[in-house]
């Protein structure tokens, strides 16, 4: 697994932090976009985290980080859950260009978080592909209002949501992310972002 010039886990992590920490007191961004960079990152890649975030469009990893171009490697899907696809994305980015880092990061107002919540509660129904592909945040939804019977349950559902994939990255995944864990060479990590004042709160 590639290690060269990578942050360790926890220095990963604070340069999350202070990116946002930055992004929320609106100061300039430092983020490399330029041509050097491009032309640098047309020989590889070497990302310092992996992001799994929502598609929603208002939740721009990079943006809400501070963080240039080939600095974080992310799989979206509304909801922030993922797929085979998305569970292979996230282990080749561990096993091939060795990210010290994986954080999910869900958000306040979810879309895909308040569609499964209205089949909790309403027996809601949705076209196409997706009422499958809120399924598998039903769980979060059905343990969120059990645990929060009067608070806002989209938003305790977030939460519990984030928590359910950091929990089945953690626990229940391939050796090739359990192993670095193991050793601590890898962290898996979950946070929440707020639409209105740009924090993202580390769970």
């Amino acid at each position: 697994m590639p290690t060269s010039g990578q942050p360790t886990p926890d220095e990963a992590l604070q340069r999350l932090k202070d990116g946002n920490a930055a992004f929320m007191a609106d100061r300039p961004v430092e983020a490399d976009v330029s041509r050097d960079r491009r032309l640098e990152l047309a020989q590889g890649q070497q990302p310092f985290a992996t992001l799994v975030g929502c598609s929603d469009s208002r939740v721009g990893p990079e943006q809400l980080f501070g963080a240039g171009l080939g600095e974080l490697f992310i799989v979206r899907t509304a909801g922030n859950n993922v797929d085979t696809a998305g569970m292979g994305s996230i282990e080749y980015s561990v096993m091939a260009l060795g990210v010290p880092l994986i954080v999910v990061l869900g958000h306040e107002k979810c879309g895909a978080v308040a569609a499964a919540t209205d089949i909790v509660t309403k027996d809601a129904r949705f076209p196409g592909s997706i009422g499958r592909m809120v399924e598998p945040i039903l769980p979060a939804v059905m343990a969120a209002q059990r645990a929060h019977p009067d608070g806002d349950l989209v938003e305790h559902a977030v939460e519990e949501n984030v928590r359910r994939m950091v929990e089945r990255l953690q626990e229940y995944s391939e050796p090739m992310l359990l192993e670095p864990q193991e050793r601590g060479a890898l962290k898996v990590v979950g946070a929440v972002y707020s639409l209105s004042t740009g924090e993202v709160r580390w769970l």
